[in-house]
């Protein structure tokens, strides 16, 4: 079953309606401090931490902090809170009044003079969608110069809920343990960098009215088994379309990386000069000079390809234009092929906005999303899922939006919860549409393209086990391989 996310909006709705039908808002907020403190209490166990602070702000998530404080002290731990001037709501009075009750030393400022084994953030919650003052930003920094484990209560403070961005500090969070449903920010964008281990409490039955603003894609993916009987007429050739004459790497490691994960066959059409250095590193990919091309024989190969990944290394000058004009009409209109557009093909359909058919995947990192869009990398970035969204209702198609939280859009949204740092380095994007292409070739409907973008993820996080920083693309085969075959 996969797993879901909502939008802040719609949880908060959510919770509305719970409170309409007479249940007590102060019992669900004892309830979720409850469950969340029997987590804390193994955690804490586990690492051995005895001496426990809760930062406390000034909405309903300071109610929690407070109530959470008080079970921990109940369960033999010191805690102490350190906490904002009062305010808030008539529940927030009672969880004051309750760690009063229980003798819980309570700071009202954020001033540390001795070490703490956890720091347990409760200073703001989903509803913050406005840049911090500089005060609440110094006491975000502060939190985070602290020594021990930062834990979250519902979204590192500091963090859109639903967006992922920064505002502009946020708590740097060991473990979040999130409230009622699960939010994008926690996933995509900056909140990977920020919410470290998400956790959710679940507390009340889902109604018909909340619907899902996104899926988190499913770790396990197993592919199907290969009949005995199979050739490679049986497992889709893939054409790779790319390769201006001072660029060739890019076709190179597509061609290769739709072969590791499993094509039958692959075709890389390219200007001539890097056919030596193609054949020198994969003798088993086919080759044909792009230049060499009218409109039978585009149709007469066409006719024999099942995918089609274009626009790797095909440059933006005159030369790259007329190759795109040539292709790209034929690319769009055959349904019957698997057709993926990357990196330059992008640049021109930017130039040149059509709708795109329903089997025409599109995977843009932010930088071409905003040429795409007409808009900021920044801009893109403050807001992922809306960016999407947007590049859909422009171009049509499927669409990935690559980067941290990778964002997938086809019949549903999906966010990939996979992948990591190390995989910010050239060619990455090529590898990925190389492997789009190829599981298309092979598999057609019956693999999502959100399930393409995992299994690229996790050929990533194997190849970095022993390490992120220095990664290069070319080295994702034998991983590929690897997750193709789990």
């Amino acid at each position: 079953m996969q797993s879901v996310v909502y939008h802040s909006d719609d949880i908060r709705a959510w919770e509305q309606r719970w409170f309409a039908a007479q249940n007590s808002s102060l019992g669900l907020m004892q309830q979720a401090a409850w469950l969340i403190t029997q987590q804390l209490n193994v955690l804490f166990e586990n690492q051995n931490l005895k001496n426990i602070a809760v930062w406390c702000g000034q909405g309903n998530n300071a109610g929690d902090g407070y109530f959470i404080a008080c079970y921990l002290k109940q369960a033999g731990f010191h805690v102490e809170i350190f906490a904002a001037e009062l305010g808030g709501s008539t529940d927030l009075h009672h969880a004051v009044d309750f760690a009063k009750e229980n003798d819980v030393q309570v700071h009202l400022s954020f001033e540390m003079s001795k070490i703490f084994d956890c720091h347990i953030d409760a200073l703001f919650g989903i509803g913050l969608n406005r840049q911090l003052s500089g005060y609440w930003q110094n006491t975000i920094q502060q939190f985070n110069e602290q020594v021990g484990l930062k834990i979250s209560i519902d979204i590192p403070s500091g963090l859109h809920a639903n967006t992922g961005r920064v505002l502009p500090s946020a708590i740097k969070a060991d473990h979040t343990f999130t409230v009622l449903g699960l939010k994008a920010g926690l996933f995509t964008g900056q909140g990977k960098e920020y919410a470290g281990q998400v956790h959710l409490i679940n507390l009340i039955p889902v109604d018909q009215e909340l619907k899902p603003l996104a899926y988190l894609t499913p770790i396990s993916i197993k592919l199907p088994k290969r009949m005995a009987f199979g050739h490679k007429g049986s497992y889709g050739h893939v054409l790779v379309i790319g390769g201006h004459e001072q660029m060739g790497g890019a076709v190179i490691m597509a061609a290769e990386a739709a072969f590791h994960a499993g094509a039958g066959k692959v075709t890389v059409i390219c200007h001539r000069n890097h056919h030596q250095a193609i054949l020198s590193r994969a003798p088993n990919i086919m080759l044909r000079d792009i230049n060499e091309f009218d409109e039978k024989v585009i149709k007469d190969i066409l006719s024999q390809v099942d995918a089609v990944c274009f626009g790797m290394g095909l440059g933006r000058d005159d030369w790259a234009q007329q190759i795109y004009q040539q292709w790209f009409n034929f690319l769009n209109h055959a349904s019957h092929l698997e057709v993926v557009l990357d990196a330059d093909a992008l640049w021109f359909l930017a130039k040149q906005p059509e709708k795109l058919g329903a089997h025409v995947y599109a995977t843009p990192h932010p930088g071409e999303v905003a040429t795409l869009l007409g808009s900021s990398t920044a801009q893109i970035e403050n807001d992922r899922i809306a960016a999407i969204y947007a590049l859909q209702h422009k171009y049509a198609g499927q669409w990935v939006l690559k980067g941290a939280g990778s964002l997938i859009l086809e019949d549903n949204l999906y966010i990939c919860t996979q992948g990591n740092a190390g995989m910010g380095t050239g060619g990455m994007g090529d590898v990925l549409a190389g492997m789009i292409a190829s599981l298309k070739a092979q598999f057609h409907k019956d693999i999502t393209l959100h399930e393409i973008v995992t299994l690229h993820a996790q050929a990533g996080d194997e190849l970095a086990k022993h390490g992120m920083r220095g990664l290069q693309a070319y080295e994702m085969n034998q991983a590929i391989t690897q997750v193709v075959n789990q």
